[in-house]
């Protein structure tokens, strides 16, 4: 694996020769796939692997919000896994979903989550094993930490950074970025306005992946946010659409680059188009 400023990757041979321990009831070691459903997972999956609905289950469905404490806890607790587990995420779209749910356990303190690099495609596409058996493990008491606020940025955080003229880093299409369409091809569009929060550079997630979907290397990535000016030395702000593709961008710069002052705003452009007042710009 290349060299990162976190130990927070691990490859699929490694989750492969690890099935044991994520198939165990022990709650050492956790699986979990997380897309936008549940449809892939139930085509097959790494076995052992927990499957999370980002939709259904990640979410408060009344206040489009991130999960309560409280909610977090009994989710990961009633899937067996507690505050000490080794969990490693995967997920469809290259990790876009569980790289949101990576981000939403540190938000609630869990030190020892990974990514798998290359998600569920990689996963599929050289051919590791599959299941359809879904795991059921023992009920475990999850004690969550947090939350870390230091990691999410809110409406305010975006209104300082506007005035402050501190990093956006808007990680949506071209065409989303301009204000020629409202979410990608297929998507709901969940804002009234299209554009981009003033200031924005627009630097894609899919930037920060290679074609099979694992990450760049520390110096390529150093190297695509250095042209713009994003080196660590200020707070970055990254968002998207609905905070998932943001979440890539989030875990390139906090986790793999080590940008301790990068934080993610969740709200993104399903918050930031449909407020009264705020400012947009529109175009490249």
């Amino acid at each position: 694996m290349t060299e990162y400023a976190k130990d927070v990757l691990v490859s699929a041979d490694w989750v492969e020769s690890n099935l044991e321990e994520f198939q165990s009831d022990d709650p050492a070691h956790r699986l979990v796939e997380v897309d936008v459903d549940t449809e892939a997972y139930e085509e097959g999956h790494a076995p052992g692997a927990i499957g999370f609905n980002w939709e259904t289950q990640l979410q408060d469905q009344t206040t489009r919000d991130i999960l309560s404490k409280e909610e977090f806890e009994d989710l990961l607790g009633s899937h067996g896994i507690t505050e000490d587990s080794t969990v490693v995420l995967y997920g469809d779209n290259s990790n876009w979903f569980a790289a949101y749910t990576y981000w939403q356990f540190k938000y609630y303190g869990h030190d020892d989550v990974r990514l798998m690099d290359g998600g569920r495609d990689y996963w599929l596409e050289n051919d590791y094993p599959l299941t359809d058996e879904v795991p059921a493990f023992s009920e475990q008491e999850y004690n969550a930490a947090g939350p870390r606020e230091s990691i999410r940025a809110y409406r305010e955080d975006v209104e300082n950074a506007i005035e402050r003229g501190v990093p956006l880093v808007d990680v949506r299409s071209p065409e989303e970025f301009s204000g020629e369409i409202l979410a990608p091809p297929g998507l709901q569009e969940t804002a009234q306005r299209g554009g981009h929060i003033p200031g924005a550079k627009n630097i894609s997630w899919a930037a920060v992946t290679n074609d099979d979907g694992t990450f760049k290397s520390y110096d390529e990535l150093q190297e695509l946010y250095g042209e713009y000016d994003i080196d660590g030395e200020s707070t970055t702000v990254a968002y998207c659409r609905i905070g998932e593709r943001s979440s890539v961008a989030w875990f390139a710069l906090h986790e793999l680059l080590g940008y301790e002052d990068a934080i993610n705003y969740d709200g993104s452009w399903t918050e930031w188009g449909n407020l009264v007042g705020a400012p947009i710009e529109k175009g490249n």
